[in-house]
């Protein structure tokens, strides 16, 4: 059974920061795509960031320049720091790890950014 430990949302104010966290195990994190989605009500499952095995990152248009997705290899976690968060990040926000035809998913946690 793969698992995909989340932590780190919250409720934030617009321009706040939040960092979540994605703990796996040490075989998924080391030959593992890592990713980061979100899902808002109503709305489909959409990519936010994805690491690779040698940390090369990919990001979303709509958060760059304010999202960093990186690698603890000694924690085999990945973590999603958000900066300057805008309402319209509101979304539930899920941790991926991808290979071939594996696909895995953490369970969750919610992100809002509202005053």
């Amino acid at each position: 059974q793969v698992q995909l430990v989340e932590s780190g949302g919250g409720l934030v104010q617009p321009g706040g920061s939040l960092r979540l966290s994605c703990a796996a195990s040490r075989t998924i994190f080391t030959t593992y795509l890592m990713a980061w989605y979100r899902q808002a009500p109503g709305k489909q499952r959409d990519l936010v960031a994805s690491t690779s095995i040698n940390s090369i990152t990919n990001y979303a248009d709509s958060v760059k320049g304010r999202f960093t997705i990186s690698r603890d290899n000694a924690k085999n976690t990945v973590y999603l720091q958000m900066n300057n968060l805008k309402p319209e990040d509101t979304a539930v926000y899920y941790c991926n790890a991808k290979r071939a035809i594996w696909d895995y998913w953490g369970q969750g946690t919610q992100v809002t950014v509202s005053s």
